[in-house]
């Protein structure tokens, strides 16, 4: 049986103490975002596979089928983002915030899409398997997708101005 009193509950952490303190609240705040955004993204990544098999079976093909994947993806992490990895910072939703994650998201998409054609191009088992260019495609953008996203979307003090 484990023991589950408040000082046990509160003693748990998933960093070290001393690492904890060196990081400071603010650098563990960034952190905790990071890595919910990471999730998120698997999230997007699966939406993004599942629409793109459904869409090359439905005879779109692998690009075009590649869009439409990829917009599911974006509106479900969106949603996803919003709703928890920037709760704290999500300020006024709505379809003008949907249009600037969609707009600001166009550097992380050239990074993705390239990836993703690069590898249909030049490799003959990313062609047998379009997936692995999804793969290859989310982890390109992912960097460029959340700087853009915490510093443009999700920003309560207002789009490019700084936030804590």
């Amino acid at each position: 049986m484990t023991d589950e009193t408040p000082a046990a509950r509160a003693s748990w952490r998933p960093i070290p103490a001393p690492a904890a303190r060196r990081i400071g609240p603010r650098g563990l705040g960034l952190l905790g975002e990071v890595l919910r955004f990471g999730g998120v993204g698997i999230v997007g990544f699966l939406v993004d596979a599942g629409v793109l098999l459904a869409a090359i079976a439905l005879g779109l093909g692998p690009w075009l089928g590649r869009l439409v994947s990829y917009l599911a993806a974006a509106t479900t992490t969106y949603a996803l983002n919003r709703a928890w990895t920037f709760r704290h910072r999500a300020g006024a939703g709505g379809a003008g915030q949907w249009a600037r994650f969609l707009v600001v998201n166009l550097g992380g998409f050239a990074a993705n899409y390239g990836a993703y054609a690069a590898l249909l191009v030049l490799s003959e088992t990313a062609r047998s398997w379009p997936v692995l260019g999804v793969a290859a495609g989310s982890v390109a953008g992912l960097a460029v997708n959340f700087t853009l996203s915490r510093r443009f979307v999700f920003n309560a003090a207002g789009p490019g101005r700084s936030a804590p």
